[in-house]
């Protein structure tokens, strides 16, 4: 990939509408990463390639659910330059290069000019397909919601608003045997500004995956509590093994939804429509899960954003529920 052979392409793992993403290997070390190539030819791809970038480097101490950005390279014809690694190089000097790769999209959209990703790279594909082909574990699903939990606490309390959660942008690794999960995909994603609380921060751009959009979303006015309601969404899909079938890939995808004859309704725009409407929680088996995880649930949907549970209550209340967890034996 650079001009001294630091990284090679092993195969391609995934590929989207802004970008491919490779397996590849650190020539010095062997170990392997995971590159992401984002094409910055068109001011949309600038846009989505800059947020991830300035997301992903905007965290300071690193969280083990949270994709490690390892460097990111600016790629101009055949040159090469490195623009971060770990987070050593300053605010300006990426400012520079922010202004310089904004200018030069609109001068040459056609010449190859690329930000390269190098991530840590995640042995076990995303959370979908991880879930999807295994059997249901209530054990692994209250891991996964603790973990991914308080991954959206890191976020929100380093004031980065994910706005496309979904089980495709999380990734699973390994470590000693046991699933770790990883959000990924920040190309939407949004730093606030100031260390206050990320929850006054207001959005005004619909983004993200219908599925898991929240009702204040699709109305274009909404805060970070938007993750929460795509956070709701995941768990409930996941522990009830809810899917539906994405019409552009065709892939079986985890997600709740509301049925209107033949049609899936997403269901932060059912609400938006019909404010009243109850959830129906659980919605396969009333045994499939306790009492206090359908409240969960509840307060992690709630219509109206003031009554949802922000990221640092909902991190707080993950370990209080019953669901998945070994009971001890009592002894006699």
């Amino acid at each position: 990939m650079a001009t001294e052979a630091k990284y090679s392409i092993i195969r391609e793992v995934g590929r989207g509408n802004y970008g491919v993403v490779y397996e590849a290997i650190v020539n010095q070390t062997r170990s392997k990463v995971a590159v992401k190539r984002m094409h910055c030819n068109v001011p949309e791809n600038v846009e989505l390639a800059l947020q991830e970038f300035w997301a992903l480097q905007s965290i300071q101490r690193q969280h083990e659910n949270v994709i490690q950005l390892e460097e990111c390279v600016l790629q101009n014809g055949q040159v090469f330059q490195p623009i971060s690694h770990r987070y050593r190089k300053s605010d300006s000097h990426l400012l520079l290069i922010e202004t310089c790769l904004k200018g030069r999209r609109c001068m040459d959209p056609k010449s190859a000019c690329f930000l390269w990703f190098v991530m840590e790279f995640c042995d076990g594909g995303n959370m979908n397909e991880y879930l999807l082909s295994r059997s249901p574990d209530a054990q692994l699903n209250n891991s996964f919601m603790r973990q991914l939990s308080s991954a959206v606490a890191f976020l929100h309390r380093n004031q980065i608003v994910h706005r496309d959660l979904k089980s495709d942008n999380i990734l699973i690794s390994h470590r000693h045997g046991n699933p770790i999960v990883k959000v990924a995909d920040f190309g939407l994603s949004k730093v606030c500004q100031g260390k206050g609380n990320v929850n006054q921060h207001r959005f005004s751009s619909a983004c993200g995956s219908n599925f898991y959009m929240a009702p204040e979303v699709w109305e274009g006015h909404y805060t970070a509590k938007a993750d929460i309601f795509a956070l709701g969404i995941i768990f409930w899909a996941m522990v009830e093994r809810i899917t539906f079938r994405d019409g552009d890939t065709e892939k079986e995808l985890l997600g709740t939804y509301i049925c209107q004859g033949k049609e899936l309704i997403p269901l932060g725009e059912a609400l938006l429509e019909n404010p009243n409407m109850k959830l129906q929680i659980p919605l396969k088996n009333k045994k499939s899960m306790p009492d206090d995880l359908c409240k969960l649930l509840h307060d992690m949907l709630a219509f109206n954003p003031k009554e949802r549970l922000d990221a640092f209550q909902l991190e707080v209340r993950i370990r209080q529920i019953s669901y998945g967890k070994k009971r001890q034996r009592s002894v006699s």
